[in-house]
């Protein structure tokens, strides 16, 4: 085993120097260029190990941004959430037991994959809930305490009508709060269960409730990458779930997301959004990640197609009549950029990126150079997405060093408009406001998307 690791970390190494040509761009926006698939013995491998962020040293922002840490020494945080009264929830994640080994790669996939999530000296991975509370908003918060310990690989948080809603990696779990307290000591009653281990490929299950608040979406991604594992690992899985926020009731929503996260309802509307991240080992630019409304009954094409009507030449059997179906998404992101956190913009203080959507981007190891590793704004217009992603937040790569400091994951506004960025490497929760704002100069609380 050790020579097949030694093997594919030098193949991968290779690989990383071999990048062909490709205007990246031209898979940005919504008409992406598609090459032709590739299928590999081994995948191209290229994953920056994480180092941690150096004493000093921040992501670069935009012009006429600033960017400080607002948390620290956190243990993976994976998503961040606003109450209504303002205090933010950092969730942190362990991940679940490693899924079985089904292929010769898998070992070596893992191995170089590890590297970018966790580093000597660094904190240990806990599955925990942090409150913060930052209630003048001067970037310093009064309170950093744990509202909630123990749980099972949480990842989304949603709170309705004195409910806070957690979804753990095998269910739905809903704990008596009210906005203001610092610790939960109330056990949690389990809404409803959601597809979990022992195989849990694409663990994370992200969380939103409906503008009315009487459905809680919740996202389930695939449990292989293309149905290695075997189809009956992947039932409800590659979807979004409706539940009934009340009796727990729950159905499949939207099918064929290989692996959606952070839903979330544009502004005003009952439209939701996700963004999903697609299959890997078809190329360095294939397939790429996407950000889309979904409709109810709709179906996106995995495991059988890619971007509509793009058959996948290793699903065996096909089924033609599904995939004549298959919806093409809005608005592509760009190849393996894994796109993880999705939060639309409704507030004054960053007035330019008012109407589109931040977007946190972890970042690729299925590609020759790296991509994504950023925090990107998406312009959109009469609800829609359009024209090209714009770069606000980026530094999180050490490109001299092939390191990274940290990896951005999901992404939320605060009562005072600010953006609000989970760092899972960099064990930090970032806030980007205005260059050379005060909180003496703050507006009113704004509404934002994460009102429930």
């Amino acid at each position: 085993m050790r020579r097949l690791l030694l093997i594919g970390c030098a193949l991968a190494s290779v690989a990383a120097c071999s990048d062909p040509k490709f205007d990246e761009s031209s898979q940005m926006g919504t008409n992406p260029v598609l090459p032709e698939p590739k299928q590999f013995l081994l995948p191209p491998v290229n994953v920056s190990p994480g180092e941690g962020w150096p004493a000093g040293k921040t992501p670069t922002v935009a012009a006429g941004l600033q960017i400080k840490a607002l948390a620290t020494n956190l243990a993976h945080p994976r998503f961040v959430y606003v109450l209504p009264n303002g205090d933010i929830l950092a969730v942190q994640a362990k991940s679940p037991p490693p899924e079985p080994v089904k292929r010769p790669k898998d070992p070596i996939v893992a191995l170089v994959k590890n590297k970018a999530t966790s580093y000597p000296g660094g904190p240990k991975a806990a599955s925990r809930i942090t409150l913060i509370r930052d209630a003048d908003g001067d970037g310093r918060p009064e309170v950093q305490t744990t509202l909630l310990d123990n749980l099972r690989s949480p990842f989304g948080v949603s709170w309705v009508d004195g409910t806070l809603y957690v979804a753990n990696t095998d269910g739905v779990v809903a704990y008596p709060y009210t906005p203001g307290q610092t610790t939960l000591t109330a056990p949690g009653r389990t809404l409803t269960p959601l597809p979990g281990g022992p195989i849990d490929h694409h663990w994370t299950k992200s969380l939103v409730a409906s503008p009315d608040g009487t459905k809680l979406y919740a996202t389930v991604g695939s449990n292989s990458n293309i149905v290695e594992n075997g189809w009956d690992a992947e039932r409800g899985r590659a979807s979004v779930w409706e539940i009934d926020r009340k009796t727990g009731a729950a159905r499949e929503f939207a099918t064929g997301l290989r692996n959606p996260n952070s839903p979330v309802f544009y502004p005003g509307t009952n439209t939701l959004f996700v963004v999903v991240n697609e299959r890997d080992e078809l190329g360095a630019h294939l397939v790429p990640d996407y950000l889309t409304s979904v409709r109810d009954g709709g179906f996106y094409g995995w495991p059988y197609s890619y971007y509509g009507q793009h058959l996948d030449p290793r699903v065996r059997p096909q089924n033609p009549e599904l995939v004549a179906k298959a919806i093409v998404p809005d608005y592509a992101l760009g190849s393996h950029v894994a796109a993880l956190g999705l939060t639309f913009y409704n507030g004054t203080l960053l007035g330019r990126y008012r109407g589109g959507a931040f977007i946190g981007e972890h970042g690729s190891w299925d590609r020759y150079s790296p991509s994504g590793y950023k925090v990107v704004f998406v312009p959109f217009a009469d609800g829609k997405p359009t024209g090209k992603p714009v770069d606000v937040v980026t530094g999180f790569l050490d490109m001299a060093k092939g390191k990274t400091f940290g990896r951005p994951v999901g992404v939320a506004v605060d009562r005072f408009g600010a953006l609000l960025i989970a760092d899972d490497v960099g064990n930090t929760v970032w806030r980007v406001t205005p260059a050379g704002w005060q909180p003496s100069a703050a507006p009113a609380p704004v509404t934002t998307a994460a009102a429930h």
